[in-house]
């Protein structure tokens, strides 16, 4: 069998937020990361999705809210999964290892299964993680061979740009991610994840502000742009929509899909999200 004929799955971790629209298009499987809400541990997504996760904030409701790494049989029903399905090979890809144990529990589980699995280690986390597997499923469905596809999502991780707004700073604060002097104020902060850090790039009065002030920061960040709008909750579809309204037209932006952020990244960020995750089309 050439390199060229083998059967590569694609596994990635619940922390990528995937939409459903481009796991069917690629068949991507996702093995859950834990979060653990006011006592109670779930698998992120089918046992907590992003409705009932935000749920919880109702009324001013303020859960404790924790994550943890997938355990290695997880990874390893998965793989075991995808081999007995016809896959010669797995392409592993999933959050930085810096912020999240998942690699070392997905590298513990593919030295128990009969097929070679190889992980990329994205260094990133969220919707990052997904974009490093489009580009690496859109190369493998163009015939590149797993060693390609994981040097493309590899590269793909440093041109990752985004911008969102939240709805309470608190949230973020808490996180311990914000950075250091970044105030509360009369207007929306719009923020962006920069070297692990959140820091403010712009601020607004209104939303509409806020669209104009996100559409801006994407539209000129190059040509050719994949585009990924996250909705939190149902108080951030107006701005959403807006967004990808506004994107779609932007000629500068290939595609535009809308994803949902889960509970694993709401955590940090809480109700009233919305942003986006952009970067140059291979």
């Amino acid at each position: 069998m050439t390199e060229a004929t083998k059967k590569i799955g694609i596994v990635t971790d619940s922390n990528s937020q995937f939409p459903d629209a481009l796991t069917e298009r690629y068949g991507i499987e996702i093995v859950p990361l834990t979060v653990t809400v006011d006592g109670t541990a779930y698998a992120e997504g089918p046992d907590l999705s992003a409705d009932d996760f935000f749920a919880r904030y109702a009324d001013g409701s303020s859960p404790e809210v924790s994550t943890a790494a997938p355990a290695p049989g997880q990874f390893v029903e998965t793989y075991e999964r995808l081999a007995a399905s016809g896959v010669d090979e797995i392409l592993s890809i999933h959050i930085g290892s810096t912020v999240s144990a998942t690699l070392d529990a997905a590298r513990l589980a593919a030295a128990q299964v009969g097929i070679p699995v190889r992980l990329v280690d994205t260094g990133t986390a969220s919707f990052g993680i997904a974009c490093c597997v489009w580009e690496a499923a859109d190369a493998i469905r163009s015939g590149a061979t797993i060693d390609d596809a994981a040097a493309i999502a590899e590269a793909t991780a440093p041109t990752v740009g985004n911008v969102f707004v939240v709805g309470a700073l608190e949230i973020v604060r808490a996180g311990g991610r914000l950075a250091g002097g970044t105030a509360d104020s009369d207007g929306v902060a719009v923020l962006s994840l920069v070297d692990g850090a959140i820091e403010r790039v712009g601020e607004v009065r209104h939303v509409d502000d806020a669209t104009d002030a996100m559409v801006d920061h994407v539209s000129g960040s190059g040509e050719n742009l994949r585009v990924a709008v996250g909705i939190a909750d149902t108080g951030a579809e107006p701005l959403s929509s807006a967004l990808i309204q506004r994107l779609s037209k932007s000629p500068e932006v290939k595609e535009v899909v809308l994803y949902r952020i889960g509970p694993s990244v709401g955590a940090h960020t809480g109700p009233g999200t919305a942003g986006c995750f952009f970067w140059p089309a291979r």
